[in-house]
């Protein structure tokens, strides 16, 4: 193998492919990086067994050929030579000759047929949606996966293809995140279930932008074809929770408030909520003549913030662990929100206000002594 490629590009595509490269692993193998020299294109390839990250860059290929190089030193010693030209060269004894400025060092290399090779998927069922569509979509939900190992299928996100939709879930038995993106064109209605780390490195690696992206899906993997960069993840096996039965659509009590000084009250409030010896951010709101008030107390002081609201319905008195809406808030753009209660033991909806609703959030309440 043998090629010229700008440092600037290898760089680039280095620092792409590593988010992929395992960590955790006793596995040399998914330590290092493959590099692939053919055609006129040198394409580099990582992965733990669960994220897959592939990345092709223009490349003067003198001879075509692979191999594997360890993975953190590589991507170390490549970030420093990103603003020269740089020549990539295989020797007879399996060692990578790394030439820049008239200067050299040296990598000892495993052979490529050690690593692992990803199913094509290329014939699978697929969709394409707008990139910036997509990318919001994970960000709006991803954050409300579950924790915890005993639930395995609630730590991923659940993607749901239908005619002209996608719908993406995330829920952790204590909150609900969903949101609806119209997308191109589908093969097939299908889902899936990515793990929350997967999709959460997609996210990151598509561009903000209106150009469209084709997701492939079969039974064990997701595929994210972003022309130059590929990124498969293993898909969770089983069943989502059937979460339609656990959203209520019957309310007593809906209050539109401005997103922004909500906000903002629920920061301090929290600040006080999570300094008591317990912790429980707890805030209650007290919902009366259009008017939320917003307190928390602790052993060192109390707050009470009120914010004029639009009230239809009845009063009402709940509480709830404020950092469920300060989460959430973070990624809602819209200037109103709208909050919907059926009593104070039920969970409560939250959806933006004046625009076509994308987004919905579940919260449960805590119970008050």
């Amino acid at each position: 193998m043998k090629l010229i490629c700008n440092g600037n590009d290898l760089s680039e595509a280095v620092g792409k492919v590593y988010k992929a490269v395992g960590s955790k692993t006793t596995n040399p193998i998914l330590e290092s990086i493959k590099l692939k020299a053919d055609g006129g294109a040198l394409t580099l390839f990582a992965t733990d067994q669960e994220l897959y990250i592939e990345k092709s860059i223009p490349a003067d290929v003198k001879i075509e050929g692979e191999t594997l190089v360890p993975g953190r030193f590589f991507s170390e010693f490549v970030k420093k030579l990103n603003r020269e030209q740089i020549e990539l060269s295989l020797t007879e004894g399996s060692r990578l000759v790394i030439r820049y400025q008239g200067n050299e060092g040296t990598l000892s290399c495993r052979p490529a047929d050690e690593f692992p090779v990803m199913p094509d998927v290329t014939n699978a069922q697929s969709f394409v949606i707008i990139k910036n569509e997509l990318k919001d979509l994970i960000g709006k939900i991803s954050f409300s996966v579950s924790l915890d190992d005993a639930r395995p299928m609630l730590k991923g996100v659940n993607l749901e293809i239908e005619e002209h939709t996608l719908t993406g879930v995330a829920l952790d038995g204590y909150r609900l995140a969903k949101c609806v993106k119209q997308i191109e064109s589908t093969t097939a209605m299908m889902s899936a279930v990515v793990p929350a780390r997967s999709i959460n490195e997609i996210a990151k690696l598509i561009e903000d932008t209106l150009d469209p992206v084709t997701v492939y899906i079969q039974k064990r993997y997701i595929m994210v074809d972003l022309i130059h960069t590929k990124i498969y993840a293993s898909l969770l096996d089983g069943d989502f929770m059937n979460y339609k039965h656990i959203i209520p659509y019957n309310f007593n009590t809906v209050i539109t408030l401005p997103k922004e000084q909500f906000e903002d009250a629920l920061d301090r409030a929290i600040l006080l909520a999570h300094s008591g010896s317990d912790r429980n951010n707890l805030v209650k709101f007290d919902i009366k003549e259009d008017m939320i008030e917003i307190s928390a107390d602790s052993e060192i002081g109390d707050i009470n913030e009120r914010i004029v609201v639009k009230l239809l319905g009845n009063d009402i008195t709940i509480a709830f662990n404020a950092r469920y809406f300060t989460e959430l808030l973070r990624y809602v753009n819209c200037d109103n929100i709208v909050i919907k209660f059926t009593n104070s033991v039920s969970p409560c909806i939250v959806v933006p206000s004046g625009s076509t609703e994308d987004f919905m959030y579940l919260i449960l309440p805590v119970r008050m002594a």
